[in-house]
């Protein structure tokens, strides 16, 4: 009997252990599943429709975003935004894709305080939208400036000789498809392009003289496409303040009479990811990870080509030598 009644204690032991962890593994796997419901629907982040200051980022190369417009046109209409922060790291990009957000981010200024925080970098296109804002602040060593425009093609005529490799062409007139990649430019070919890119210089310089009240002289002679730092930029007028965000938030509070302790919040553009249904957006989200985490040292070979390249037509761009040639130079004695 006694043995019985050992027997039975220690079975009532075991399940009570087996119903404590059990127990315990449904609570971890709710916090767990809880967590990913909020990482993937931004719950734990602060509202839009609450007051705040909204963050936008313009990170890397800049190109004609219709998706970005849209979403800067829907800050301007949301009541719940009290002033902006154009929050800038980029080098530049297209020129018609840094006019577009200009314009977007200029009509936005009528209606809501802004102003542009340039980080590491903010040059060519990327220091031209901090133009729409009513005040630019930069960190003492933050590459600005590069004012200027740029056409760049590539030719191979050697190459295609060297190869045994002939091209030719039917055109409609001299000028047509010039300059090609496969034969030197002709004189009335480069004067089109010392038009084209004549123009939009023009159209750059005057913008840079209108928002930062130089004359045309001061303007053009700051955009001879040479970089800056903040420091220097402030002293030629490029900029208003040496600083980062906090800078820019207390001018929007002295300024612009922004509320203090407003949140800020980063808009963002859609992904594709939020137009899911909820359960793929968590299948997505963990597949995503598993791959990141099975071939993240991929990640290393993104930097082979230059986003630079990949751009058409004209482009507002600075782009900083590799740290691999740089020391090739210095080996080779340049």
């Amino acid at each position: 009997m006694s043995l019985d009644a050992d027997a039975i204690v220690d079975r009532r032991r075991l399940r009570r252990k087996l119903t404590f962890w059990r127990i315990a593994a449904f609570v971890i796997l709710a916090v767990a599943l809880g967590a990913a419901i909020m990482a993937v629907t931004g719950l734990n982040a602060p509202s839009r429709r609450s007051a705040h200051i909204a963050r936008i980022s313009v990170e890397g190369v800049i190109l004609d975003d219709r998706q970005q417009l849209k979403m800067i046109r829907d800050i301007s209409e949301s009541t719940a935004v009290k002033g902006v922060i154009l929050s800038i790291n980029s080098p530049g990009g297209s020129t018609t894709g840094g006019e577009a957000l200009y314009e977007a981010l200029s009509e936005l200024a009528k209606k809501k305080p802004l102003v542009a925080e340039i980080r590491t970098v903010g040059t060519s296109a990327g220091y031209m939208i901090a133009l729409a804002s009513d005040h630019v602040v930069a960190r003492y060593n933050s590459i600005t400036g590069s004012i200027g425009v740029l056409f760049q093609y590539g030719n191979i005529e050697k190459l295609l000789s060297t190869l045994g490799v002939e091209m030719d062409a039917v055109k409609s007139s001299p000028l047509k498809a010039e300059p090609d990649f496969y034969s030197a430019t002709s004189p009335e070919a480069r004067q089109v392009l010392e038009t084209l890119v004549g123009d939009s210089y023009d159209w750059f310089v005057r913008l840079v003289a209108d928002r930062r009240n130089l004359d045309d002289a001061r303007a053009r002679e700051l955009a001879n496409g040479a970089i800056l730092t903040g420091y220097r930029a402030k002293e030629a007028g490029l900029i208003d303040a040496i600083g980062g965000e906090d800078t820019a938030i207390a001018w929007l509070r002295a300024e612009k009479g922004v509320p203090g302790g407003l949140p800020i919040v980063t808009w963002k553009v859609p992904s594709e990811r939020e137009n899911l249904p909820f359960s793929m957006q968590i299948g997505r989200s963990l597949g995503e990870g598993l791959a990141g985490a099975l071939i993240g040292h991929l990640s290393d070979a993104k930097g082979l080509i230059s986003p630079s390249l990949t751009l058409d037509g004209l482009v507002s761009v600075w782009h900083a030598p590799n740290a691999a040639e740089t020391e090739a130079k210095r080996g080779g004695g340049e």
